[in-house]
């Protein structure tokens, strides 16, 4: 079936050093960058994380040191990379929590600002877990009615992914053919950061989602414990995550 677009949608899988957003790194991405016109275009290429890759990573993506050894830095091809998401919505595999959050983290090593403003994020995990609670491979089983060859590898699980979610999309009537809406249904609660760090309450203020203060007003802590800022912005936290309290603290003093 043809998705309902009225701009690009890049659907994209990252193959990492590990699962820490703030400090792995990226050894593959690949992307299927679906228009409006129903065209594709795609592309999978290695990069050097200009760090060691742990065994217990190489053994899931079976991707080694010698692998990436001379393909290029992702500081060398951030730039492109910028230009091909630009205008885009984007749409991955558990993408919200962590494939988007680690490229954030890339391109701000870079000096790129990544805008994340005005962009649907679909999750095609978060709508699979509402509609039938499963992992990528079970999803790919019980949608397309096929088993995922080459799983963990980055082009195959995101052909698989864009499979899943136009094979969603066909199963439940109520799941509207519509980037915005699917954007919508795939998010987890009423987040504010990717990371859902930070969310709205039931009276639209937002709280945090964490640790000691969880469910207390950021507002109200910022003001009562301001070296709670300093702590988060120190921290290990995704750059987005850091860059929606910074904007939050801004319109906080401003009021």
């Amino acid at each position: 079936m043809k998705l309902n677009l009225s701009r690009p949608l890049i659907f994209f899988d990252l193959e990492t050093t590990g699962t820490n957003v703030t400090r792995d790194r990226i050894v593959e991405i690949s992307y299927i960058k679906v228009f409006p016109d129903g065209s594709e275009e795609k592309k999978c290429r290695r990069i050097n994380p200009e760090m060691p890759i742990p065994p217990a990573s190489t053994a899931v993506h079976h991707i080694t040191d010698d692998d990436v050894r001379n393909e290029p830095t992702f500081r060398q091809i951030a730039k492109s990379l910028n230009e091909i998401f630009e205008g885009c919505d984007i749409a991955g595999y558990n993408s919200n929590k962590f494939d988007v959050p680690l490229l954030m983290e890339e391109f701000g090593r870079c000096g790129i600002n990544f805008d994340v403003a005005g962009r649907h994020f679909v999750d095609v995990q978060n709508i699979f877990h509402k509609m039938e609670q499963r992992t990528l491979v079970a999803a790919y089983r019980f949608y397309c009615g096929k088993e995922l060859e080459g799983a963990h590898n980055a082009l195959a699980d995101t052909q698989a992914t864009l499979e899943v979610l136009k094979e969603q999309i066909k199963k439940y009537p109520d799941l509207e053919n519509n980037v915005e809406a699917l954007a919508k249904f795939s998010s987890v609660g009423r987040n504010i950061d990717l990371a859902a760090r930070i969310i709205l309450d039931d009276n639209d203020e937002p709280v945090f989602n964490f640790g000691k203060h969880k469910g207390k007003p950021v507002r109200e802590v910022l003001r009562k414990e301001p070296s709670f800022f300093d702590w988060m912005m120190q921290g290990d936290f995704p750059k987005n995550t850091k860059d929606v309290l910074c904007q939050l603290k801004y319109k906080f003093s401003h009021e």
